[in-house]
Order: structure tokens, then C-alpha cells, then sequence
């Protein structure tokens, strides 16, 4: 483990202890087993052929209650829990030009006249949005509507992007963060009101890394989420025309697109909830990144860094951005702090978050989210 995780940096990324001494139990645990295999008994061959598959097994399971990935053995091999979302015509209409923070605000405490419409829980399905300008092998996205969405005329909501870390897939954002039960704890609160969740596929692949950016070998990632998403949302659903009503969370790879999308297009996004981010695209290889992802041009690989986005774009009038990490986690942690850093010096209304005890895990993506979403459904309108 000192080898793989302090010496090569295989995994780049900090491991927490615990990991860590699960990892070398699990190893240690199938060593012995395998050389119990030779010069012994059948009856300890056999016993040490069914320990590998339990000390396996029992180290899965102790990292992952560590990492707080899965909830259960479907969430493991990728199962996707979630039905096809049901758009009705009733929800389906689009309030050109509308404000949300003039028309479906809602303050804290004060439902809606017709409150006993509202549902107790929000809805999540899977949709299909079409790559209809990019070409981008996106796979199904997963949206929650929350539950003043449900109802027979809805507001105009706003628009959280969830953008999974890689490898991964956009159920991740609600399997393993849980923000499904996030949003509804804040709709309960709040007369039902809650942002749209939109969780598409910014990877094409759970083993792909198009960094959010537009490439010949990767893939137009950035023109799927910039254009095909949001025009899909707009056509399909009732949602905020305000740049300061849409905004992007994310982890990891995720967490990287939330910055740079935020840093460069502050005329779509105004907010970035951003749990475990990177400095900026990266394959975490400089010169492969740049003649994969920026067709060979470092001046265009050095454009897209938030960095240079925050300072060409310098002041911003309105946008938030709040930057987390696990406190195990000295990598990340740093570049939060540059990165919050960096955006304070332009303007932006920057908070800096580290969750207690995690590193870079899923129990870090669900401190953020609670403790950081209180900033963004400021920023939304939707008070606290």
C-alpha cells in the first residue's frame, strides 16, 4: 500500500487509514490462503480455498463502508434502480422568459395555497436526452423533479446539475451521494419547493475521461452538457431562464466540470457546489492531456483552466461557488484551497468546506452536499 498509494500515486488520490489497512487485510488474508494451496492437506486446501472468496469479500466490504459507494450489491455491479421518468404534458411546458425569483419563490416555512396537492417525496427516473448538436455517447441520465414539480402547474424551478466522479455513472449522484433524499429533506422545509436535479452522462463510458471539454478524441462533452442538456431541459420542463437559477454539483471529475463550467460560463451557470475538484481538465498527465483533449494546442489547454476563466471573466456579479474536501485528504484539500483562493480574488461568493474524517469518498460528496447546498439554494431564490 505505501508502494501503489505514497510512492506511485497509483490510485491519485488519498486513501484514509482505514482503506488503507482493509486493503492490506484483504491482501495479506489471500497470500496465506494461497500458500496454504501447497505442500498441505486436502482439508486446509479446501479451507483455503473457500477463505480467499471470504477474505475477499470481508475487505470489499470493510473499504466500502469506508468509502461509502454502495448501498447494496446492485449498486455494485452497476444496476440502475430507476425507472423511465414519466414527463406529462402538464409538466412539460416551458415559461419563456420567466424569472424564478419573481414568480415561484417561496419563503421558508410558507407553503403554497395549494399545499395539499404537493406530494410528501419527489420523483427520479431515467431519461434519455439526445446528443442532438454534440454527437456525444452519452448514457441515460437520471432526473429528480421535486415535489411542487408534480403538481398540476408548476413554477419554474431551478436547474442542479450532478455530475458523477470517473469511473462512474449518473445514478451514482443518487445512489451513493443520496441527493434524492437531500433534496427532498430541503422540499419538506421549504412548501415542497426544490431545484431540478439533472444527472446526465458527462463521461460516455465509466472508464472514459472527456474532461468536460470538446476533443476529436474524446468526444464534444462540453457542447452535450452547454447545449443538448439544457436545451433538452428547457423543451421538457418548466425551469428558471435566470443564469442565477442553474447550477452545477459534482465530485471528483465531476466536481472539476462543476468548476470550469461555472468559472467560464457564468452567463449559464451561477453556482458550482464542487466536492473533491481538480485545479482544471486533466488526465492527470500534462502533455497527454493536451494532445488528447486540446488537440495538441497548451494555449487552448491553458484557457480552459478555471484559474485563467476566473481571472478573464473577473468581476462576477453574481455567482457562487463552494469548494470541499475531506480533511484526510491533503491533495485535494490544497487545490480546494486554491481554487476558493482564486475565486474570492474575482468576485465570486466563495465558501470553503472539509469534511471531518474522509478522504476522497463519498462520505466527503454527502457532507458538501449538506452542508454546502444551503449556499447554492440561497443563490436559487429558494431562501433558507
Amino acid at each position: 500500500m505505501w508502494l501503489l498509494t505514497d510512492v506511485l500515486d497509483l490510485f491519485g488520490v488519498a486513501l484514509t487509514p482505514v482503506t488503507t489497512l482493509w486493503t492490506a487485510l484483504g491482501f495479506g488474508g489471500v497470500s496465506l490462503a494461497v500458500a496454504n494451496l501447497f505442500r498441505s492437506r486436502w482439508w486446509r486446501k479446501l479451507i483455503a480455498a473457500v477463505s480467499i472468496p471470504v477474505f475477499l469479500a470481508a475487505a470489499f466490504c470493510g473499504i466500502n463502508a469506508d468509502f461509502g459507494a454502495y448501498r447494496n450489491l446492485n449498486d455494485a455491479i452497476g444496476v440502475v434502480p430507476y425507472k423511465a421518468l414519466q414527463l406529462h404534458s402538464e409538466r412539460g411546458e416551458v415559461v419563456g422568459g420567466t424569472d424564478w425569483r419573481a414568480t415561484a419563490e417561496a419563503p421558508a416555512g410558507d407553503p403554497p395555497a395549494d399545499s395539499l396537492a404537493v406530494p410528501a417525496h419527489g420523483e427520479v427516473g431515467t431519461v434519455r436526452i439526445p446528443a442532438t448538436v454534440s454527437r456525444f455517447p452519452a448514457r441515460e441520465a437520471v432526473v429528480y423533479l421535486p415535489p411542487i414539480a408534480l403538481t398540476a402547474n408548476p413554477p419554474a424551478l431551478p436547474v442542479l446539475y450532478a455530475l458523477s466522479g470517473q469511473p462512474g455513472a449518473p445514478a451514482d449522484m443518487f445512489t451513493a451521494a443520496g441527493i434524492a433524499g437531500a433534496m427532498d429533506a430541503f422540499a419538506a422545509k421549504h412548501g415542497g419547493y426544490a431545484p431540478i436535479v439533472v444527472a446526465p452522462d458527462q463521461l460516455g463510458g465509466p472508464g472514459r475521461n472527456p474532461m468536460c471539454v470538446d476533443s476529436r478524441d474524446y468526444g464534444n462533452s462540453a457542447t452535450y452538457l452547454l447545449t443538448d442538456v439544457r436545451n433538452w431541459a428547457r423543451s421538457h420542463l418548466r425551469v428558471s431562464d435566470d443564469p442565477a437559477g442553474w447550477g452545477v454539483f459534482g465530485y471528483s471529475q465531476g466536481a472539476t466540470c462543476a468548476v470550469q463550467f461555472a468559472s467560464a460560463r457564468p452567463d449559464i451557470f451561477g453556482s458550482a457546489l464542487a466536492s473533491s475538484s481538480e485545479l482544471g481538465p486533466t488526465l492527470g498527465n500534462e502533455a497527454l492531456t493536451i494532445s488528447t483533449g486540446f488537440g495538441g494546442s497548451k494555449a487552448a489547454y491553458e484557457r480552459a483552466q478555471p484559474a485563467a476563466q476566473l481571472k478573464a471573466h473577473t468581476p462576477y456579479a453574481d455567482s457562487v461557488m463552494v469548494l470541499g474536501a475531506g480533511a484526510n485528504d491533503a491533495k485535494y484539500s490544497g487545490f480546494a484551497r486554491r481554487l476558493y483562493d482564486e475565486a474570492k480574488r474575482a468576485g465570486v461568493h466563495a465558501e470553503l468546506l472539509s469534511s471531518p474524517g474522509t478522504a476522497h469518498d463519498w462520505k466527503t460528496v454527502r457532507y458538501v452536499l449538506a452542508h454546502g447546498f444551503p449556499a447554492i439554494a440561497e443563490q436559487f431564490g429558494l431562501g433558507l
